[in-house]
């Protein structure tokens, strides 16, 4: 089955999945402001910054998040073990991708991401609504480890053994500018591959086939080992989607950039090589 699920696909199902908002921004506002001025019906909102990723702090910005919380955060939406579940945003499947690989780690077993999220909903003609829906009572139990991940060991390595993907801009792998962390560059022997290649410019996913060639030209391939991270790792995980769609696995260093720096010792690269 897909990760990704289309407006037209989620239409036409017969049983309704449970959804959930995970609109964000890196910059803000909050996504509850968003979500409170119309969302999908029956969407839950879950906030990326406290229900996906736990306290900021020496694990970097968006650090692993604890199977309570993911626990909570799911059974107010009335999650259970065999529950299906859709995620979205507002249009990129940069927040809905984090909660895909969040809930995938944390065990949940099928849950797929909105192409396109709410504005191909709305570009669909799909109804809109600012009703909130109650809080129910599910019976789901998050239990960590289900997908690969990486530390900033394990980080090295794979870009020394392997191919260690850097999902941000240009710029920022490159050390030219770094708006959000103290320090600037990339992780020695990273490629740089950013997410926005990922998608349309409506925000939909390249074809799975232009996604290979894509990573291809970045040396990545079946037989490769393959790492993603990004600045805090939520891009990260949309590069995971990416990668998934294409039909290649990759672990994902959670911590990402920002985890990386907490370390003085670790080697620091700027430039594009």
């Amino acid at each position: 089955m897909s990760p990704l699920i289309t407006v037209a696909e989620l239409r036409g199902l017969a049983e309704r999945p449970v959804l959930i908002d995970v609109t964000w921004s890196l910059a803000g506002p909050p996504g509850r402001e968003a979500y409170d001025a119309g969302h999908l019906p029956g969407a839950y909102f879950v906030d990326l910054d406290t229900e996906l990723a736990g306290p900021p702090g020496p694990g970097g910005r968006h650090p692993l998040p604890a199977a309570t919380t993911v626990t909570a955060a799911l059974r107010r939406a009335g999650v259970g073990p065999g529950t299906p579940v859709v995620v979205y945003d507002a249009a990129d499947s940069t927040a809905a991708a984090r909660a895909w690989w969040i809930f995938r780690y944390f065990g949940v077993r099928d849950v797929r991401v909105l192409d396109g999220g709410f504005a191909a909903w709305q570009a669909a003609g799909g109804e809109v609504t600012t009703d909130v829906p109650a809080d129910r009572d599910g019976t789901f139990i998050a239990t960590a480890g289900h997908l690969p991940l990486l530390d900033a060991h394990g980080a090295a390595e794979v870009a020394g053994a392997g191919v260690l993907l850097d999902a941000r801009a240009p710029e920022r792998f490159a050390g030219a500018v770094e708006p959000m962390d103290p320090v600037a560059g990339h992780i020695p022997g990273a490629v740089n591959a950013p997410t926005a290649a990922n998608v349309d410019e409506t925000g939909q996913f390249l074809p799975a086939g232009e996604l290979r060639e894509r990573f291809g030209k970045l040396g990545v391939d079946d037989s490769t080992q393959v790492g993603v991270y990004c600045g805090s790792g939520v891009t990260a995980a949309h590069e995971a989607l990416a990668l998934e769609l294409s039909g290649i696995p990759a672990a994902v260093y959670i911590g990402s950039w920002s985890d990386w720096i907490t370390d003085p010792s670790r080697p620091v690269a700027t430039g594009n090589d």
